[in-house]
């Protein structure tokens, strides 16, 4: 480890958008611990990231691994704590609400919140969050959606505990600016990830083929996803952008990053509710 470098902590980091990060932050002159959830990613990564790499082996749910994991972390750097953390591990459950069980909501939230509030408690200390702390404070960055804003049909699981990060984000900003410590909302659009790689077609033949919403989800996959696929920005790019973001001496409370954005994204947040859900309607063939 090169004492000079800055330490930063990226969860998720064996594929998509935490891969291109920690990639990135390597290349740029950073020491990434980057979290994994296999032995072979950890492998693999270190292979490819060399010296400026250190993987961590644990799954966000798993929450005394976490704390094991910080515990490395913190004898590895002792007084020198961390300069960020990114909170980037999570999945994405979607479907209809009526077909959907009440697990799928809990492993939703089981990664995408309580993994982040784990990781983030766990981290803590090393990003300054304590008495008597001499370091320089870290930054956060939670890596959220544009679907923690706005809410889209058949995506209630994700959407929602999109929303519960933004939440807890606003309240924790408030409350570290007594440490220093800086937190950043990133609200990404659709990234070209392995996410895709299984479409709503597969489902509607497995899942969900006696649900009442067949018709609409074809018309979801044909008109809203697909299009928005085609669109949408590169794990590499919203990777530069995010350390872009990272480096900004007073960066914005939260950042958007999608194409598009006054079509998608500020018109919607201008337009009534009713006024959206009756555009969406239409096109999907939700309106009777």
């Amino acid at each position: 480890m090169h004492s000079n470098s800055k330490k930063i902590v990226i969860t998720g980091a064996s594929t998509g958008i935490g891969y291109e990060l920690a990639r990135l932050f390597t290349d740029h002159g950073y020491f990434v611990y980057g979290s994994v959830r296999r032995e072979e990613d950890a492998e693999r990564l270190s292979a490819s990231f060399g010296e400026n790499f250190r993987s961590l082996l644990f799954d966000v749910t798993d929450h005394d691994a976490v704390q094991k994991a910080a515990w490395q972390v913190t004898q590895d750097l002792g007084e020198q704590g961390l300069d960020g953390l990114i909170n980037n591990a999570g999945i994405a459950i979607g479907g209809p609400f009526i077909d959907l069980s009440t697990e799928d909501f809990l492993a939703q939230f089981q990664v995408n919140v309580f993994g982040l509030v784990a990781v983030t408690k766990a981290f803590l200390p090393l990003l300054g969050a304590r008495e008597s702390n001499a370091q320089n404070p870290g930054k956060i960055l939670m890596i959220s959606s544009v679907a923690g804003k706005q809410g889209m049909p058949f995506m209630s699981p994700y959407s929602g505990s999109k929303f519960a990060i933004e939440g807890i984000t606003e309240c924790l900003r408030k409350e570290l600016m007594l440490f220093g410590v800086d937190v950043v909302l990133i609200e990404p659009g659709p990234i070209k990830t392995p996410i895709w790689d299984k479409g709503i077609s597969d489902l509607l033949e497995t899942r969900f083929k006696d649900s009442p919403y067949q018709e609409v989800l074809a018309n979801y996959e044909n008109k809203f996803l697909k299009p928005a696929i085609k669109k949408a920005l590169t794990a590499e790019n919203a990777a530069q952008k995010i350390l872009r973001v990272f480096e900004k001496k007073k960066p914005k409370a939260r950042y958007v990053m999608l194409k598009n954005k006054f079509t998608n994204w500020t018109l919607p947040q201008l337009l009534p509710s009713r006024m959206v859900d009756k555009v969406i309607g239409k096109l999907l063939g939700l309106s009777k």
